[in-house]
């Protein structure tokens, strides 16, 4: 195996963390933000991109993988967390939002997963993050978070993370999968991916869905979550108490 063996554990259900126990030298990268918990004799160091094999070849190895990170929105620096003890060390990494946290062993994906650009969470050491164009144009230009999302490639363990209720389905060859860009959490690597316009002037300007989904095509499995942090964050800011009122839904005429 290139990337590192990790074994792990995942802890809770509304809001889950995941526990990482590395041996002796063993790493793992996260992306900022993700930490929750480690023990002693587990070294913390900011890492330039992924940490992964394609960036061992110097200093436009790691430039590439970098750029890379920065289309997809993410930051140019993950952090890597290493055991420097001489036995097992345990380190922890939490849900940003309510939702499940999904263990993606890419052996049995053949090597490769692409999700979300804001849905990975952490990995071992050697699995490489970057970039998956689709096909068309298109997809980019109108599909919103469609063009550009993020592969996971190698062949060590990955976690990506999804909002709310967590659905999985097996595609078989031929089958066709609408679903709404946001509730796309990833998929496998032989899954046909693209956008889809919906027609109709009643479902573009009354539906309230937006004008494009994406639609799949089997075979592989596929990753769906009923609750994408976009569409929470406008619910709380839709109901959010403007500046010197009070909210419509809590208190009374006296409390605000």
């Amino acid at each position: 195996m290139q990337a590192h063996e990790i074994d792990y554990h995942i802890y809770g259900e509304e809001m889950q963390y995941v526990e990482i126990e590395l041996d002796p030298q063993e790493v793992v990268v996260a992306e900022a933000g993700s930490f929750m918990m480690m023990e002693n004799g587990i070294k913390m160091e900011t890492i330039f991109g992924d940490g992964s094999q394609d960036q061992q070849q110097g200093i436009f190895g790691k430039l590439l993988s970098a750029g890379k990170r920065v289309l997809t929105g993410e930051s140019l620096f993950m952090t890597a967390y290493q055991n420097q003890d001489f036995g097992k060390r345990k380190v922890s990494f939490a849900s940003p939002y309510p939702g499940k946290i999904v263990p993606i062993d890419l052996q049995q994906f053949g090597g490769k997963f692409i999700c979300q650009k804001d849905s990975f969470l952490c990995a071992a050491k050697g699995v490489s993050v970057g970039i998956e164009f689709t096909k068309k144009l298109g997809t980019g230009l109108f599909g919103g978070e469609g063009f550009i999302m993020q592969k996971i490639e190698g062949d060590g363990m990955a976690f990506v993370h999804s909002g709310g209720t967590l659905a999985k389905k097996e595609l078989q060859s031929g089958e066709l999968l609408r679903v709404d860009t946001g509730c796309l959490v990833g998929f496998t690597k032989d899954v046909d991916y693209d956008i889809e316009f919906v027609g109709g002037i009643k479902n573009t300007f009354f539906g309230g869905e937006g004008v494009f989904f994406a639609t799949l095509r089997g075979p592989g499995t596929v990753y769906i979550q009923s609750l994408p942090f976009t569409r929470l964050a406008d619910r709380i800011i839709a109901s959010a108490p403007k500046a010197g009122g009070s909210s419509r839904e809590e208190g009374s005429l006296l409390g605000g």
